[in-house]
């Protein structure tokens, strides 16, 4: 086993100020998601500008902050709001929902469409590949905040993260390394050559619904929640069954009925 190493949840104290770990691993990621689209935006025939970018990201964190707050609050501690309305807003204290800030980006990408007069799938498909790289981030930060670990295993790698507890499989770094690391060099991959609108949007969506489901069976259940079906489903499996259909139907859609990158249109007949 391994004992957790305790780490300082505050990375940086000036005076009252204190700057968590939790938020500098938030700002990692999306520092990381500014040069992977500013680079995508500077190939050729990209249809983007470095300024869009830039703005999509903008919007694209408003929503990932207030969405994933707000889903947390809404899927997995409504009592907790109630009991403490301020709670909402005590973002550094972590809480952060992956479901709640997915819904968040949508609303984003769909007021960025309107705004800069693009389809929705095109834009879904340019940000797919920018975020997993701040799930990854975001997973370290949970990691070193020492919550929402594992269930109880005895595997050398187990970790310890109660004084006297049992060892725990680290699921934060199951998640940074499937949802996160695995996730991105999949869909930028795949993004790196053009494809049918909205494929991208689909295999990020169907991939991480996956590995979010597959990563559930180690990750030890919200004890105020537990089980929800079957004794052996969780919330964050349930959340994720229909990000997995949504994803693979999009695919299917994409690569049967929508037009493929450059083809031409065939006039109708008259």
């Amino acid at each position: 086993m391994i004992p957790y190493p305790d780490i300082d949840p505050v990375a940086i104290s000036i005076g009252p100020l204190s700057i968590h770990w939790y938020g500098l691993m938030y700002l990692v990621g999306f520092v990381a998601a500014w040069f992977l689209g500013t680079y995508r935006a500077r190939q050729p025939n990209s249809g983007w500008t470095e300024q869009q970018v830039s703005d999509l990201l903008f919007f694209g964190m408003v929503g990932v902050i207030v969405g994933g707050r707000t889903g947390y609050v809404l899927f997995y501690n409504f009592g907790q709001f109630l009991a403490d309305p301020i709670w909402l807003f005590k973002i550094w204290t972590g809480g952060m929902s992956f479901h709640g800030g997915l819904l968040g980006v949508i609303a984003a990408i769909v007021f960025f469409a309107w705004k800069q007069k693009k389809h929705v799938l095109d834009i879904g498909d340019i940000a797919s590949p920018l975020v997993p790289l701040g799930l990854l981030t975001g997973r370290i930060g949970n990691f070193i905040n020492g919550e929402l670990w594992g269930r109880p295993t005895d595997v050398a790698w187990g970790v310890v993260f109660e004084p006297g507890g049992q060892p725990r499989h680290p699921s934060q770094l199951y998640e940074a390394a499937l949802e996160g690391l695995t996730l991105f060099l999949l869909v930028w991959w795949f993004s790196s050559k053009p494809r049918p609108r909205g494929a991208v949007a689909g295999l990020f969506l169907a991939g991480y619904g996956s590995f979010r489901f597959f990563v559930e069976f180690f990750r030890e259940p919200d004890a105020h929640i537990g089980f929800d079906l079957f004794n052996w489903m969780t919330r964050g499996q349930i959340l994720s069954l229909p990000m997995i259909i949504a994803g693979v139907c999009l695919m299917v859609w994409a690569f049967v009925c929508a037009p493929r990158p450059g083809a031409s249109v065939e006039p109708s007949q008259k």
